[in-house]
């Protein structure tokens, strides 16, 4: 998922994250593992960690602020993210086999803002999501993790999760949104080449 709003410099690698990572090209909507149920992590060793390493190093170099592993080609339910919240405080994680919680229905307000996605790039167009978003999974020692939050980090919350079950948002707008989402990709897709932000 792209950061709103482009940052003045690049992020580095903080907190749990793991660094050392390579930048590699982003996958597209239309690629099958994009659009499917992500395999489960069952093997917490050094290939998921550097997995993971060369997803924060993707998802930074792409001005992101998560990044799910189908997106780079990997059929691996697991999702990066440095987030910040209604606030502007950061939260940084790595979720395998993430879980969604969001607000009972008599509780739940909605954020209409704008979404973007790394793997449909140069867009965004209004998303209806809940304001509030936790998500259970595991780390990448197969630890227990848990994140909550709102603002930003719960649309992030909840977009890298869908990706994991093979959702993009796509799916969740009405047509006249997603010809707009597409109209706004079509004009700015010599912005991003194929092997973006590799090549950056």
């Amino acid at each position: 998922m792209p950061a709103p709003d482009p940052q003045p410099a690049p992020h580095a690698p903080h907190g749990p994250l793991p660094g050392g990572g390579s930048v590699r090209p982003i996958t597209r909507w239309g690629t099958p593992v994009m659009h499917r149920p992500q395999a489960r992590v069952t093997s917490y060793d050094e290939d998921l960690r550097a997995l993971a390493a060369d997803m924060v190093a993707t998802m930074y170099a792409a001005d992101g602020v998560g990044l799910a592993a189908c997106q780079i080609g990997e059929d691996v339910a697991m999702f990066v993210f440095d987030c910040p919240d209604e606030s502007g405080e950061h939260t940084v994680g790595v979720v395998c086999n993430p879980v969604l919680t969001l607000p009972e229905v008599k509780e739940r307000r909605l954020d209409e803002g704008d979404e973007g996605c790394l793997s449909y790039p140069g867009s965004f167009v209004e998303c209806a999501r809940p304001d509030w978003a936790a998500v259970d999974g595991t780390g990448l020692d197969g630890e227990p993790v848990h994140f909550e939050g709102d603002g930003l980090l719960a649309r992030c919350l909840q977009h890298e999760t869908d990706h994991t079950m093979g959702t993009v948002f796509g799916d969740r707008l009405p047509t006249k949104a997603r010809k707009r989402l597409q109209k706004q990709h079509d004009k700015a897709v010599d912005e991003y080449p194929a092997d973006w932000p590799a090549d950056a």
